[in-house]
């Protein structure tokens, strides 16, 4: 039985140190050239078993582990970006995740979704502490971990275990059961965590010895390597006017030669590899080869290369239908849409699937998907949800830029962003502001409860009589009668004007003219009085049964113009 290289992706929240690590890991300084220290790309990082056998010789004695795997083959993730769900046939593409956090600041929104990404896709996984340089007092006392945290000073030692405790109680929040590598005996029921530190080095060789260990152990079955060449686009890369397609072969042996079946959204499409690459160990770039044998980090040149999308599919076989059929299922099985719901877009498949993993979860349908920027075709889809369900007339964008023909709907809202977390967050957060906006329309045509005051500014004293006016407190529309604080009926407001415009209706904080037919300035009304919507009995216990509707300034007035009202009839409204 050949087995091949576990794939090894490694995850997090962004500013964690998961480039730092592998930066450790390869010796090369990677994070220090990315823009504001954040991954901008995929990259992956071929780490033999002579690497593993001579950085951790020592370590792999101690564990007694005798190294059966030809070595890693580990996938750095962008950093802003909840990227755990790379795919492949069958399930994820990681046979293995390093989950990096940072020791200091403990489990962040990223590192939650990263967990229930992992989770979902139940792919394996170990966690790495990181910064461990950066608790107080620490210093480097030994090459040997488990010694090295010994060492420390009692202060140090303390603030170590406190921050360890936390994380601990933090993980079991998840389900999961925790504890420093050491201390399991049974690593099926445990998640080891490794304390590290991607600057100093310390805990990295333990994290490689980990791998390896669990690798061996649990995963052979998986590492089997079969006939047929199967793997996953990661991107697109445009070098000196040539276009490649950047991969990750996670099965078989592809050949230069060979016809390969990439996956899309509408349908599969063949196509001869021109020129392969193979990427070489440490990330020292790519070298021309005849064939590749899994696992590898792979870049190709072929015709048509700009129909790819990334995170697809991609499998060479000798029966070009029967492989057509495979990657279309795959795509199929793996994105169910419904006949109604939000449209979502990202950047590659990968991230287009743990956008959707999350929001099924939040309980949101999804009508239509997409890979790439958001444009018009995109909103002339959502416009269908205006008359069915406004809340859905949204398109959401993962990673991806917004075209200017899309920002012409006014009706379709946009959302874009880098951070998953935060994209669902102001979804979520439209949604239940829109949800009450078309709620408090039902009620639209009751008087609003207002609270108005008179300015210094008259611009006519009858016959209308013009005057400015602040809105203290909820909505002033056209038509509405006021009363003054005594309960006493003052006039109707013909017409509100904004900048010499009329408008229907001025809110909390705006300073507008209202024009009132039928009285006097200096008589019925003076400056500087405060006046309130006069509503019927009704209108107010309509309202009052719609409290979840109002503001808590619009309730605050409403108790206001009760109190004045029973000035009057002492049960007014009850």
């Amino acid at each position: 039985m050949t087995i091949r290289q576990p794939i090894i992706t490694v995850i997090g929240h962004v500013d964690h140190g998961k480039t730092t690590i592998l930066d450790s890991i390869r010796s090369t300084a990677v994070a220090s050239k990315e823009a504001g220290g954040i991954t901008q790309k995929i990259s992956f990082t071929s780490f033999t078993s002579d690497y593993l056998k001579e950085k951790c010789k020592k370590l792999l004695e101690d564990f007694k582990i005798e190294v059966e795997i030809p070595g890693f083959l580990f996938i750095d993730t962008p950093g802003h970006a909840a990227f755990t769900n790379l795919r492949k046939r069958g399930g994820s593409l990681a046979d293995l995740a390093i989950l990096v956090i940072d020791i200091n600041e403990g489990v962040m929104p990223q590192t939650a979704e990263s967990i229930e990404i992992l989770k979902a896709n139940k792919t394996p996984f170990i966690v790495a502490l990181n910064k461990i340089d950066a608790i107080s007092g620490w210093k480097k006392l030994s090459s040997n971990l488990k010694e090295d945290i010994e060492k420390q000073s009692d202060y140090s030692k303390k603030a170590f275990e406190a921050k360890l405790y936390k994380l601990i109680g933090s993980l079991s929040t998840y389900g999961f059961d925790s504890d420093l590598f050491y201390r399991i005996s049974d690593f099926t029921k445990q998640i080891s965590l490794i304390p590290c530190s991607g600057k100093t080095g310390e805990g990295i060789n333990e994290l490689l010895v980990m791998l390896a260990g669990l690798s061996q152990k649990f995963l052979k079955n998986r590492l089997e390597v079969k006939k047929e060449a199967q793997g996953t686009i990661l991107e697109l890369r445009k070098e000196k006017g040539v276009l490649y397609l950047e991969a990750i072969l996670y099965d078989g042996v592809l050949k230069s030669n060979d016809t390969i079946v990439i996956g899309g959204f509408d349908i599969p499409f063949a196509t001869k590899i021109r020129a392969l690459f193979e990427a070489m160990p440490l990330a020292k770039g790519f070298r021309i080869a005849k064939h590749v044998a899994a696992a590898a980090g792979v870049r190709m040149q072929v015709p048509e290369s700009e129909k790819a999308l990334p995170g697809m599919p991609f499998v060479s076989m000798e029966n070009i239908q029967k492989a057509t059929e495979e990657v279309q299922k795959e795509i199929s099985e793996s994105i169910k849409l419904d006949k109604t719901g939000i449209i979502i877009k990202a950047d590659s498949l990968g991230s287009l699937e743990a956008l959707i993993l999350l929001l099924r979860k939040a309980g949101y349908k999804i009508a239509r998907v997409g890979i790439g920027d958001i444009n018009k075709i995109d909103v002339i889809s959502a416009s269908a949800s205006l008359k069915n369900n406004p809340l859905d007339a949204a398109v959401i964008g993962f990673n991806v830029a917004v075209s200017d023909d899309a920002k012409t709907e006014e009706k379709i809202k946009l959302f874009s962003n880098v951070v998953i977390y935060k994209l669902i967050e102001d979804f979520e957060k439209w949604r239940s502001e829109k949800a009450l906006e078309l709620e408090r329309e039902k009620i639209s045509e009751l008087t609003f409860p207002c609270k108005i005051k008179t300015l210094k500014y008259v611009f006519r004293t009858s016959k209308p009589a013009i005057i400015g006016v602040r809105v203290e407190a909820g909505i002033m529309k056209s038509g509405i009668t006021l009363m003054n604080a005594n309960g006493e009926i003052i006039d109707r407001i013909k017409n509100i004007q904004s900048k010499n415009k009329s408008v229907g209706e001025s809110k909390k904080g705006d300073e507008v003219a209202i024009s009132l037919p039928n009285i006097t300035i200096g008589r019925q009304l003076k400056e500087d009085e405060t006046l309130y919507s006069s509503l019927s009995e009704n209108e107010f216990k309509s309202l009052k049964q719609n409290k979840k509707l109002l503001s808590p300034s619009e309730i605050a007035i409403l108790q206001e113009i009760a109190r004045i009202k029973r000035k009057e009839k002492a049960t007014w409204g009850l």
